[in-house]
């Protein structure tokens, strides 16, 4: 069974806002593209999803927006490509190499995760919230910046019960943000 691994950027007060001033240099962008390609396939919640879209898509002219950076696009071509799947009640359908999670959602992640492949991502805030819920979270990996939000979203909020954790891997990065990769302790 392939693991589901929530990966995030977060502050270090927990605030996991895009826009909280943890936008990723050249060296973070590689960990992320690494990442990305050694996903079997991304699941998103439709927020997560339209933002992701916005930002990654490549456009029908097929050429990488001006603001771009050129370190920006493996990035982008690896999420451009890879499956995705897109938790949504309001969506009627999705594009973008992408398909609406039908029937149960924790009986249709289960699913996903008996699928071969790499492992299987998961972003966003509400959605990894319930998978988090449900105990279905394998690997949580956080990327932590030297930052001070002060407001904005923070990591799982609200979640019921104390989640265990064992560090399995650590990574230093020259702006000073750091990556954990933890799974649950059983």
């Amino acid at each position: 069974m392939r693991p589901l691994r929530y990966s995030i950027n977060i502050t270090l007060d927990g605030c996991v806002h895009h826009e909280a001033g943890v936008a990723p240099d050249k060296e973070l962008m590689q960990f992320w593209t690494a990442g990305m390609v050694s996903a079997g396939a991304v699941l998103y919640g439709r927020v997560t999803y339209e933002m992701m879209q916005s930002a990654w898509r490549r456009p029908s002219s097929g050429a990488w927006p001006d603001w771009m950076q050129q370190w920006e696009i493996p990035f982008a071509e690896a999420i451009d490509a890879a499956k995705k799947y897109v938790v949504s009640s309001t969506l009627d359908a999705v594009d973008w190499n992408a398909e609406l999670v039908q029937g149960e959602l924790a009986q249709a992640v289960v699913r996903l995760k008996k699928e071969s492949g790499g492992h299987l991502s998961v972003g966003g805030v509400t959605l990894p919230l319930a998978l988090a819920e449900w105990g279905l979270i394998d690997e949580y990996e956080f990327v932590v910046h030297p930052v001070i939000a002060g407001h904005g979203p923070s990591l799982l909020s609200g979640l019921g019960e104390r989640v265990r954790l064992e560090l399995v891997q650590r990574r230093e990065f020259s702006s000073g943000a750091v990556a954990v990769r933890y799974r649950p302790v059983v």
